[in-house]
């Protein structure tokens, strides 16, 4: 029995490396021969850098960049296993928890530090490069990441505009000589799980920028810089991409590297699954245990079990969710090749001590998925009137 457990983080609790332990000494609790195939996930997000790092026996890097607000910050970064890739997460840098709610202000935010965290990867000669959108605390279209990489912002007088997405309503010109050349010489995978242009009702500012600080009058200035941006940066670089899908994930950082650099979108669990060579490791595989820390209608959207299923779906087997707990919506998933759902508590439970105790809470999930697929293998056969069988090996104990 082959059983290929690729579970996201359980976030507050448990890493997805952590989680798919858990569950593989579940599994093996009731199925002591079985091989267990752990591939902890990611989505893009929080946690992406640990998980391909970890999956894929690379190694973790650490540099001193620019926050949001120009502080000093040390963020990591990685390289995976193969030694020619790097991954980087943009939160780590430029991400909403590294400015407190008082702090928080997205018209001088800045993408600066996920600039230099990118120019550290090319430093050290990388030049496969997978960056995760998400988590930002920045509006500022990606010109502060431009910024950190050589691009000059000017104002009407020729001078150097400073960080923020405010001052971007005072561009008028964008220079792109001192941009970093080894950039067109890389391939840039950008992880991006949401659909958002960048300006407009549904772009960056109007339904990113109120949970970064931003006030209604403030959306609209931010909407209004970005589309000077948009403006200016496209007759610069040739590039029309302010409406397209993803323009305005992260501030608008999608668009920044969409300006600035060959990067292409693409769903953040795909880019993850590939390069843990998701596809190649289901060979044989008898059953798929995926999870994730909270099970909701935005499952389905594009985060981590719905990628797995998706992935999954050529192979014909099971594909399980175990969730830290099942909201509204959940239901969507099985429209979309998740055979069931459990949620891993077992009962009316506070909230902290289902943190506290998530490793235990998701090996004992596992143990009874496991018993119930059995039981239902052995009820099979019999509610047709045959012998009982299964192709499931039978518990020892």
């Amino acid at each position: 029995m082959r059983i290929l457990v690729a579970p996201d983080s359980f976030k507050g609790s448990l890493s997805a490396m952590e989680v798919a332990r858990a569950m593989e000494r579940g599994v093996l609790s009731v199925l002591p021969d079985a091989t267990v195939i752990k591939i902890p996930v990611a989505d893009g997000g929080e946690g992406t850098v640990e998980t391909l790092v970890e999956a894929t026996g690379g190694r973790i890097q650490h540099a001193t960049v620019a926050d949001p607000l120009g502080r000093p910050v040390t963020a990591i970064w990685g390289i995976l296993g193969d030694g020619a890739t790097a991954v980087i997460e943009m939160a780590t840098a430029s991400g909403l928890p590294l400015v407190s709610k008082q702090e928080r202000n997205p018209l001088t935010a800045t993408s600066y530090g996920t600039g230099q965290l990118l120019k550290a990867a090319l430093d050290q000669g990388l030049r496969r490069i997978i960056i995760g959108l998400g988590g930002s605390a920045t509006n500022d279209g990606g010109a502060g990441l431009a910024q950190a990489l050589g691009a000059r912002f000017q104002d009407g007088a020729g001078e150097a505009l400073p960080l923020g997405a405010a001052a971007l309503a005072h561009l008028t010109a964008i220079d792109l000589d001192g941009l970093d050349p080894r950039l067109a010489q890389s391939s840039i995978l950008v992880a991006c799980d949401v659909d958002n242009p960048l300006c407009g009702p549904r772009g960056a500012s109007a339904v990113f920028g109120p949970q970064k600080g931003a006030t209604p009058a403030m959306v609209q200035e931010l909407d209004r810089a970005l589309a000077t941006f948009a403006g200016i940066a496209a007759r610069t670089t040739g590039k029309d991409i302010a409406r397209q899908p993803g323009a305005g994930a992260a501030g608008g950082l999608g668009a920044g590297l969409l300006f600035f650099t060959d990067a292409r979108l693409q769903p953040g669990v795909e880019i993850v699954l590939a390069a843990l060579s998701f596809q190649e490791r289901m060979q044989g595989v008898d059953l798929v245990i995926t999870g994730e820390g909270c099970t909701d209608a935005q499952t389905v959207m594009g985060k981590a079990p719905m990628g797995v299923a998706k992935a999954a779906a050529p192979f014909k087997v099971p594909v399980v969710c175990l969730s830290g707990g099942l909201r509204p919506g959940h239901e969507a998933l099985l429209e979309h090749g998740v055979t069931a759902l459990m949620s891993i508590v077992p009962g009316p439970m506070p909230l902290a001590v289902c943190l506290a105790e998530a490793g235990r809470l998701v090996q004992e999930a596992s143990a009874r998925l496991i018993r119930l697929l059995l039981a239902g293998q052995t009820l099979g056969p019999m509610a047709a009137g045959q012998a009982s069988s299964t192709s499931f090996p039978r518990s020892r104990r």
